[in-house]
């Protein structure tokens, strides 16, 4: 019998998935414990809806990380700290700073923890920072500390 997983189940598939059961499987078991649907004419329909829901999403989110990287690319960040002797930061610069910087920038909203920064920031110079944008989709910039008057 063909089945549409609800959940799911070990040594059978995923949840979303058209699978072949045995019967008495999903009648006895898969069925009555909401695990499975009969795979009928209507939920057949709903698997592809489903899928094809899914397969938008994903495509509107490459589209708005390709967007994104577009404007990033290439970008030059400058941020203003305090520094002692010799271009010594108080402190350091963060990711989280540089996601802010984009974000005042550019209006590009950045999740900090998707930006890898080439060293740590602890002095005054040009250091680089790559934003990953989407699985396989990430843009390079500039972020250059000066010091704060």
């Amino acid at each position: 019998m063909k089945v549409i997983l609800l959940q799911d189940v070990k040594a059978l598939g995923k949840k979303g998935e058209l699978v072949t059961a045995a019967d008495g499987y999903a009648r006895n078991f898969l069925l009555p414990k909401k695990l499975a649907k009969e795979a009928n004419a209507q939920g057949m329909t709903e698997l592809k809806n489903a899928a094809d829901s899914k397969k938008f999403k994903v495509d509107t989110a490459v589209a708005d990380a390709q967007k994104a990287k577009a404007t990033l690319e290439g970008q030059n960040f400058k941020i203003a700290a305090k520094a002692g002797q010799k271009g010594r930061l108080f402190g350091s610069i963060t990711a989280k700073e540089v996601a802010d910087e984009i974000k005042n920038r550019l209006g590009v909203d950045v999740d900090k923890r998707k930006i890898t920064l080439s060293a740590d920031i602890k002095a005054l110079g040009e250091y680089t920072a790559e934003v990953k944008l989407y699985t396989g989709i990430s843009a390079n910039c500039t972020v250059e500390i000066v010091a704060a008057e």
